[in-house]
């Protein structure tokens, strides 16, 4: 039987199914925030039969989740072996990300400004919202919900920035980016909330400029927060 919720993530009890639109969605994402948490560590083997027991669903979606995850990087497959996830990116792979991040992300923000309509005004807002709900006393579980919705929130502003190209390289770019989300504290993500909100306020404005700054901005200092990891990297 699936579950729903990710409220409980990071506790002793059995990990709970995201709700989403899909049962495939649902594995996807619940594996996905348990790479996001190091639940599941770096380099650690991913069983099909061991999810299939731990979230309680049959091998197909479960399949499916593993071969999503394999295009975008985070889990290997090795024949004979079955599948793994992938180890932490280097130190270089690191810098390379966040340099691609300032070239591209800043000028998809500035795009989507410009194509905002009513109905997509309201689903920032509801994006927004999500974000800022993710606030709990338990930091570990904190930083996993937010992790999810930090993650909506940029893949629907490159979406709204309507270049397919670009889209498509920011999405494997982010989905690398879930491999430095280590288990910080609450306070990071209350000044990532803060970045957003600069953000959220130039989209709903229509600036242009003032939302490739505030982007820029934001990917910034989200590269000084991630320093310390990448330093200790290879």
């Amino acid at each position: 039987m699936v579950t729903s919720s990710f409220a409980n993530a990071g506790s002793s009890s059995a990990p709970e199914i995201i709700r989403s639109t899909s049962l495939g969605d649902q594995v996807y994402e619940t594996l996905l925030s348990q790479l996001i948490s190091l639940k599941i560590a770096p380099g650690s083997r991913m069983s099909v039969d061991a999810l299939v027991r731990e979230l309680n669903v049959s091998q197909t979606p479960i399949r499916a989740a593993l071969i999503r995850l394999e295009t975008e990087g985070l889990v290997i497959k090795t024949h004979n072996v079955g599948y793994s996830a992938a180890p932490m990116p280097s130190r270089k792979r690191f810098e390379e990300i966040y340099d691609m991040r300032l070239m591209l992300e800043p000028y998809m923000v500035a795009r989507a400004s410009r194509n905002m309509n009513d109905a997509q005004r309201d689903t920032l807002l509801e994006l927004t919202r999500r974000m800022e709900s993710s606030a709990t006393d338990d930091a570990k579980v904190a930083y996993g919900k937010f992790a999810v919705h930090d993650a909506d929130f940029h893949a629907w502003i490159i979406q709204l920035g309507d270049n397919e190209l670009v889209a498509e390289t920011l999405s494997r770019l982010h989905a690398h980016m879930h491999l430095f989300r280590l288990r910080f504290h609450t306070h990071v993500t209350d000044e990532a909330r803060l970045e957003h909100g600069l953000i959220v306020e130039a989209l709903l404005a229509a600036d242009a400029e003032a939302a490739s700054d505030a982007m820029k901005e934001h990917i910034l200092r989200s590269r000084s927060r991630m320093a310390p990891i990448f330093e200790a990297l290879p």
